[in-house]
């Protein structure tokens, strides 16, 4: 893709526009085996601005020839904006040429996340899950369920049911109206549960997407053959599931990140629950076949992500390339 040498602001309209989680998928399916090798994604840097707010940047670059980009995302934690009705996490995304330099795009980098974390979470239970899945169960109704509900939707077209629990109900209520009144999946049923213990054995697949401490889903409640897409935790100290559901399963990640990062491993390994070597593989090996996945419609399968600097590059080359058609056409 040659330069542009007038950088653009590609916004959140225009993102929603470009992106859709299927075609993300596709593009993740097809570009991590030949490009993930050649992207450099150095440790995130953190800076603290005040006891409570921070600023992160997530730099990562690419030697591939396909994919001459350089990417920045900008983060500022700002917890306190609960108070004044303004979400907490803000985020840019900036691509730059790595042949010349040149500044390329400006992006929403909050939307680019919330696709690119649910398109891997979407593209893990396409390989993991069972083809015959019908029941999906969210827990947890923030900004990424809806993105996290379409890409599973996306992925497993044999679904017929999306059951929502969310700690308040009244968000689980409010984005199962929404997806229900959407009609973007015809067939499909939108319900809610207050009781996780209840809709937990239904699942086929189960996708998480919370700040929780104390584990959520209970090992001895999955059924066999479930899948569980483990998504919000990011620190040792979060847990969406107990040591069961680890036992239980046969674990996969979205990277070598996610078993320093992610609660339910490393409290797992410590407690030698599991060893870091009964972990099944990465996402890039199972697309390259160098891993088995799921080996019968008895197993049952975990998938947890952390994210990284390689899905935010791939996902901005997308956007950027796409509206750059778009506007020549």
């Amino acid at each position: 893709m040659a330069s542009n040498p007038n950088p653009i602001f590609i916004s959140s309209d225009s993102l929603h526009s470009i992106l859709s989680h299927s075609t993300l998928i596709q593009h993740f399916h097809s570009s991590l085996p030949t490009v993930s090798s050649a992207i450099n994604t150095p440790i995130r840097q953190h800076y603290s601005l005040s006891p409570s707010s921070s600023l992160l940047l997530m730099p990562s670059w690419s030697s591939a020839p396909s994919l001459p980009y350089i990417g920045v995302k900008l983060v500022t934690h700002f917890p306190q904006n609960s108070t004044i009705n303004l979400p907490g996490i803000h985020a840019n995304y900036v691509l730059f040429s790595s042949t010349t330099g040149q500044p390329l795009a400006s992006m929403d980098g909050t939307l680019l996340t919330l696709y690119r974390t649910a398109s891997v979470s979407g593209l893990a239970s396409k390989i993991l899950a069972k083809k015959n899945s019908k029941i999906l169960i969210m827990i947890g109704a923030g900004a990424l369920a809806p993105h996290l509900i379409k890409a599973h939707l996306s992925s497993n077209p044999s679904l017929q049911k999306v059951i929502i629990w969310n700690r308040t109900i009244k968000k689980a209520i409010d984005l199962a109206g929404t997806l229900q009144k959407s009609n973007e999946f015809k067939g499909v049923s939108f319900e809610t549960n207050e009781s996780l213990d209840e809709i937990v054995p239904l699942g086929d697949i189960i996708s998480c997407a919370t700040n929780a401490e104390t584990p959520l889903v209970k090992g001895e409640r999955l059924k066999h053959g479930a899948h569980l897409d483990l998504v919000g935790s990011f620190r040792e100290t979060m847990k969406e599931c107990d040591d069961e559901a680890v036992k239980r399963g046969r674990v996969y990640v979205d990277s070598g990140a996610a078993l320093v990062e992610a609660g339910e491993l490393v409290g797992a390994f410590e407690r030698g629950v599991i060893g870091k070597g009964d972990v099944g593989g990465n996402l890039v090996e199972l697309i390259e076949g160098k891993k088995v996945g799921r080996k019968d419609c008895e197993e049952i399968t975990v998938f947890k992500s952390v994210g990284s600097g390689v899905v935010d590059l791939l996902a901005a080359q997308l956007v950027y390339e796409t509206c750059m058609k778009k506007n020549k056409g």
